[in-house]
């Protein structure tokens, strides 16, 4: 479920376990990008966020060459890092408050409350930090029935494998006007991670496009190099402009192995592969960063439009990114099983289960009632 749950160690500890990232332009202030992290899946009433772990976003410049997005050197990187106390009684009645920080690519410094919907602001910075409602839609059952029997089992109408669940959710709304004046961007690839707060902060998960280890990495059974492997938590220790050369082929054969059986899902191949096997999305998806352009206006359905365009050899028209309602399930199955400006593949999801708003921290409401218990995917090993 785009990365609820993605590897052994994120089901150990869920405090850690990044749901998903969006990045888009604020629809109501231009020249501010909005970024937003959940964290904590199927986040319980009163849950707090640890206090052990840094929540980061990373950007760095890109450009554009053929269907690849090239990132700029690590002097041009960006860094976003927010953090938390532990939670402290307020009163008499048990009730406790959480305080936090935000630390903008200035140097400054924004401290604010977690749960206040007001959040708070600095120079060019505003930070909210929460319990909110999943906005992820998608009906997993009938994907991971699809992958079983090797072949579309999609419904009409499906059913959201996420209803009612909530997370905990940061959002950083931030100027781009310096950055851009400065020479950087528009076009950005962005990261998000956690990390473990402390002298020695190694990387617990990082997350850029949705999907990427539960839907082409999870999945063993179709890939005969690395095939009882599981490749997730080592690829959660990557750095994302960094990836290692030794683990990067174990990467590709899993993804590789993969898109090839999906793309025959709706019954025909959109997809040749190359000589040598190769799936030429693989390189692509594994450049494993949300790519978003700050110069265009707020879009609610760009995800993945930048790497469209470029796969066709066209502009890109939209800011790219990712909006918080935006059905990037949709758009995923379309590229993997479509092709380059397929015909729209549906899973019968198309929205979340509350809508989320235009309006600062965008997230909606949590559910003050989710529900109880929450069943983690399990991929199929083989095509009937």
């Amino acid at each position: 479920m785009s990365d609820h749950f993605s590897g052994p160690r994120a089901l150990a500890g869920p405090a850690g376990d990044i749901t998903d990232i969006w990045v888009f332009p604020s629809p109501q202030r231009p020249d501010h990008l909005v970024l937003a992290m959940g964290v904590q899946p199927a986040a319980t009433p009163g849950a707090h966020f640890s206090e052990a772990i840094t929540c980061r976003f990373r950007l760095r410049p890109l450009t554009i060459s053929g269907a690849s997005f090239p990132f700029a050197p690590e002097a041009e990187e960006l860094v976003i890092d927010c953090g938390f106390d532990a939670p402290r009684p307020a009163g008499s009645n048990g009730t406790v408050v959480q305080d936090g920080w935000c630390k903008a690519p200035s140097g400054e410094t924004v401290r604010f409350v977690v749960g206040d919907a007001q959040g708070a602001s600095g120079d060019g910075v505003r930070v909210y930090a929460g319990e909110r409602a999943d906005p992820f839609f998608l009906d997993v059952s009938a994907w991971l029935e699809s992958v079983q029997a090797g072949q579309l089992k999609f419904n009409e109408r499906g059913t959201n494998a996420v209803a009612g669940l909530n997370l905990l959710g940061i959002v950083v709304e931030i100027d781009t006007r310096p950055w851009v004046q400065a020479g950087r961007g528009p076009l950005f690839g962005v990261v998000a991670e956690t990390i473990a707060a402390g002298p020695l902060p190694i990387r617990i998960e990082r997350f850029g496009r949705p999907e990427i280890k539960n839907f082409l990495l999870a999945q063993k059974g179709f890939d005969k190099v690395n095939l009882e492997i599981e490749l997730r938590d080592l690829y959660n220790l990557e750095d994302a402009f960094h990836m290692s050369g030794d683990y990067r082929p174990a990467y590709a054969a899993r993804i590789d192995a993969n898109l090839a059986v999906y793309d025959r899902l709706d019954g025909k191949t959109d997809w040749e592969l190359g000589p040598d096997g190769r799936h030429l999305l693989t390189d692509l998806l594994l450049d494993d960063y949300m790519v978003v352009d700050v110069s265009k206006p707020f879009a609610t359905d760009s995800y993945f439009e930048i790497e469209n365009a470029a796969l066709a050899g066209r502009a890109h028209q939209t800011c790219g990114g990712r909006w918080l309602d935006d059905d990037a399930m949709d758009t995923m199955f379309t590229f993997m099983l479509g092709g380059v400006d397929g015909a729209r593949i549906s899973d019968g999801v198309d929205a979340p289960w509350s809508p989320a708003s235009t309006t600062f921290p965008y997230f909606a409401s949590p559910n003050p009632n989710p529900p109880a218990g929450v069943a983690v995917p399990v991929a199929p090993e083989h095509v009937a």
